[in-house]
């Protein structure tokens, strides 16, 4: 595993994965980039991880691109740049897709600066929990681009509403922890945002496998559900599926334990 990203599993249910270029704010890379994938890859192969985690060394959470590292792709300049251009820009922004089709749960652990690609990053978890000095800006219209990159054109939205990512996206504007969790963008603001999170991720651990994942993906899918009734169809399917699975009688017998 690359040095810029640490994976660490501290029980086997719960992997995380701490970007590691604290003196770049870490700064989106090509290795660091590559190693994401790799790690959220290994993770979703994974049978016994059940939910993932994701924060960053030192200062910061993410500032986005490193822009001081040339797309690896560039050097050969001319009419090549615009199609390995958009081969790098496709490698940074599948890491959106794969953290959204990853079928455990992804928290972040935001502590400090999630700018640009780091926003991104951030904004496609399942749940984001921070620290009181972070700070969120989607920064890319200042660097001259659109401002819609790395999914949050999808995501955004669909947290905070269509009025505030329209403005958060136009306006660029940096928002503070507090700001942040009167938007709905985070969840929860703490002063140790990873051990919150591990707190989070045990209790999913305390839950049926199958009822997690479904939920999961129940939720995601009926976020595009066409009607009410296409959306209670699929929580009947799954309702269903996680009956047969062995984990609802465990967790009934548990609870008529305790009653």
């Amino acid at each position: 595993m690359s040095s810029t990203l640490e994976v660490t599993l501290p029980r086997p249910e719960i992997a995380v994965l701490t970007l590691n270029r604290p003196d770049k704010l870490n700064a989106l890379s090509y290795e660091l980039v590559e190693a994401l994938h790799d790690a959220l890859d290994a993770a979703g192969n994974d049978n016994t991880v059940r939910v993932v985690v994701m924060t960053g060394a030192g200062r910061g959470f993410c500032s986005g691109l490193d822009l001081s590292a040339p797309n690896p792709d560039e050097a050969g300049g001319g009419t090549e740049f615009p199609r390995s251009g958009m081969r790098w820009q496709e490698r940074i922004a599948e890491l959106t897709a794969k953290i959204h089709r990853l079928r455990q749960p992804v928290i972040a652990a935001v502590n400090g600066v999630a700018y640009g690609g780091g926003f991104g990053i951030a904004a496609a978890c399942d749940i984001r929990v921070a620290s009181p000095s972070a700070r969120f800006c989607t920064q890319f219209i200042k660097l001259g681009l659109g401002g819609c990159d790395i999914g949050v054109s999808y995501t955004l939205p669909r947290i905070v509403g269509a009025g505030t990512a329209f403005d958060l996206i136009l306006t660029a504007r940096a928002v503070d922890a507090d700001e942040a969790l009167r938007l709905g963008l985070i969840s929860r603001v703490t002063e140790t945002p990873v051990d919150e999170a591990m707190s989070i991720a045990e209790t999913l651990c305390d839950f049926g496998k199958f009822g997690v994942e479904s939920t999961k993906q129940v939720l995601w899918a009926n976020l595009e559900a066409s009607s009410l009734e296409a959306a209670l169809h699929l929580e009947n399917r799954s309702q269903i599926l996680a009956s047969t699975s062995g984990e609802m009688r465990e967790a009934a017998a548990k609870v008529l334990r305790k009653s």
